[in-house]
């Protein structure tokens, strides 16, 4: 029998949690803040920047949406999160992915404060995370969410071989980190990777963030495996579908996360969970 990692209900309980400590924080005078940045209207950031902003609402939060247009200059940006860096009630700036071509996006993260990062990409946060540095610092939120569900299932990576296809910052790379400092012994994968498949097969936590639809079948898989699906994609029928096919996974990966309901969920519930922290840590200097 192969488990669901439902991530939906561990979202849930993340969220119940979070709730808790913002009205706490509340108590103490301190209301956490979060600002998404969009430039342009690109559909899909609307959507996900509309579902980022409900959720901090519905949780108590402080939250802005600063919408700006297509044409915004690099300096016009740059000038607008310095001025989230000085505001006291922000906690966590997001700027929204994609940015127009005028946009440099690596000076984008870099103008972030790393205390105010809750996506986790600054590189000063990176290093942390690949050094495993002490302290307390934000971690990508999707790959921190993943960590999370794992423990949620007894998912214990020590010892473990673990596999993670695709090599982007925002999932790949911060992956491969979270699951060397849990122990793993760790492989990343990517498009150049000699007979994917064959190295998909030694994975018993198998991580796939590709963006291409079922890229990963059932004869890919190890029995018993933990099957971490992070891909959204349509397939010919405009359906939403994941990086791996799910119904021939069924009954051969030991876990498996389901798209959509596994880590798309989880991805926004730690992206406050984060928020939380951060102001926690700002302003009662945690």
């Amino acid at each position: 029998m192969t488990t669901l990692i439902d991530g939906k209900a561990v979202a849930k309980k993340v969220n119940q949690a979070t709730q808790v400590e913002v009205a706490k924080l509340v108590e103490q005078g301190v209301q956490p803040g979060i600002v998404v940045i969009i430039v342009g209207a690109d559909p899909a950031s609307q959507i996900y920047v509309r579902n980022k902003n409900r959720k901090a609402e519905r949780l108590g939060m402080h939250s802005i949406v600063r919408e700006l247009p297509e044409t915004t200059t690099q300096a016009e940006l740059l000038s607008i999160i310095a001025e989230y860096n000085a505001d006291s009630s922000i906690h966590g700036i997001l700027v929204q992915s994609p940015l127009p071509e005028q946009i440099n996006e690596p000076l984008v993260t870099l103008a972030i404060d790393p205390k105010k990062d809750v996506d986790g990409f600054h590189p000063t946060n990176v290093g942390k995370l690949v050094t495993n540095f002490p302290g307390k610092y934000p971690v990508a939120n999707t790959p921190r969410g993943i960590m999370t569900m794992l423990a949620a299932y007894d998912i214990d990576p020590a010892g473990k071989t673990a596999v993670v296809i695709g090599r982007s910052t925002i999932v790949g790379k911060p992956m491969a980190a979270l699951l060397t400092n849990a122990n793993a012994t760790v492989t990343l994968a990517h498009s150049r990777t000699r007979d994917l498949k064959a190295v998909a097969r030694t994975a018993d936590i198998l991580v796939v963030a590709t963006g291409i639809a079922h890229l990963i079948t059932g004869e890919d898989i190890k029995p018993g495996a933990t099957v971490i699906d992070v891909g959204m994609d349509r397939d010919d029928h405009g359906k939403l579908v994941g990086d791996v096919d799910f119904d021939s996974a069924q009954g051969i990966a030991g876990a498996i996360t389901p798209v959509p309901g596994g880590v798309g969920p989880m991805t926004i519930a730690t992206l406050m969970q984060t928020t939380v922290e951060l102001a926690k840590w700002s302003d009662l200097g945690e």
